[in-house]
């Protein structure tokens, strides 16, 4: 038996610049890390060698690959080609709340099935085939940052150039910085799960039609990745408030549906009660509100304010996707 975990991630900014049809002509940035929240996978030979078994949220069993009605099992085992085994999969979060559950599961199910097949593969060999599987393969409306942040864990800065290499960079800080970061960082869930692909696919399309307001938008996205990351760099950790704000103003305004009345409402009762500042994770429409209050007194001013909402401790990961057991 074996198995593989990958994290989920929180962006912190420049989603949307990782969509194809953007950097592909502009070139994009993100910086984000992975939270100590996962996907597992697990792998085992079954007694049946002509059968294919799956447990997720239903249990499968075929003889081919092609009959598996889940996409990225049917995707990826059809190009492996095994057969004989049984992969379970389970999660500590549940899809569509925006930390990138659907790359980290590809993540996790590319990593699982290298190592059963005893061959060595890198982190970013892993990303990139899941960016393959996911985007061109499936045919998804969805960028590149999730599946390389669940393969390389940690916190990072992100560069999509125009030619598709990725260029990933560790944010270099300080020990207490990193502490801070991760102590002002507060995370709720509102309840809402959200289709990233319809909202992703708003995008995409404006991109691709070349609408100036939301390219320059995106550019608007990119320019503040950048600062932020500078700002990280020199430890100035409270930044991350302020560039969090305008990235959301901005970000808000990319496509129907990022955001509804009741998450704003959600988001102003966090801002007045201390936060400097906050976004909606993912591609919006639902899932979990991050903020970053820079004291004491502001973080529980907001858990107060936000008391009706499930908050999700915030722990950073480093370590990205990797097999966690061999037997």
């Amino acid at each position: 038996m074996l198995i593989a975990r990958a994290p989920f991630r929180v962006s912190f900014c420049g989603g949307g610049s990782d969509i194809p049809s953007f950097y592909e002509k502009y070139g994009g940035c993100v910086i984000s890390t992975t939270i100590k929240k996962y996907v597992y996978l697990t792998i085992n030979p079954t007694f049946n060698k002509d059968k294919i078994t799956l447990k997720y949220s239903k249990t499968e069993v075929v003889d081919e690959a092609e009959k598996i009605e889940h996409k990225i099992f049917r995707q990826v085992l059809e190009d492996f080609g095994n057969k004989g085994i049984e992969i379970t999969s389970m999660a500590d979060i549940p899809a569509g709340t925006g930390l990138g559950s659907s790359s980290a599961f590809t993540v996790a199910l590319l990593r699982l099935m290298y190592s059963y097949n005893e061959k060595s593969v890198s982190a970013y060999k892993v990303a990139k085939e899941a960016c393959e599987v996911e985007i061109n393969k499936l045919g998804h409306p969805i960028g590149k940052q999730d599946q390389f942040a669940s393969s390389f864990g940690g916190l990072r800065y992100y560069e999509f150039c125009p030619d598709g290499f990725v260029k990933v960079e560790p944010i270099v800080m300080r020990h207490e910085s990193y502490a801070k970061l991760s102590s002002s960082l507060l995370m709720f869930y509102t309840g809402a799960l959200h289709d990233a692909n319809k909202i992703l696919a708003e995008q995409t399309n404006s991109y691709s039609t070349s609408a100036e307001d939301k390219i320059n938008a995106t550019k608007k996205l990119c320019e503040l990745t950048r600062k932020l990351k500078t700002e990280l760099e020199n430890n100035h950790v409270d930044a991350l408030g302020p560039v969090l704000k305008e990235s959301w103003e901005i970000k808000r305004n990319l496509a129907a549906g990022i955001t509804n009345p009741m998450i704003d409402e959600y988001y102003e009762k966090a801002i007045k009660a201390g936060a400097t500042g906050g976004k909606l994770l993912g591609a919006g429409g639902g899932g979990f509100l991050l903020f970053y209050c820079p004291t004491r007194e502001s973080r529980a001013a907001v858990k107060e304010a936000l008391k009706d909402l499930k908050e999700l401790p915030f722990e950073m990961d480093q370590a990205g996707c990797s097999i966690i057991f061999m037997d």
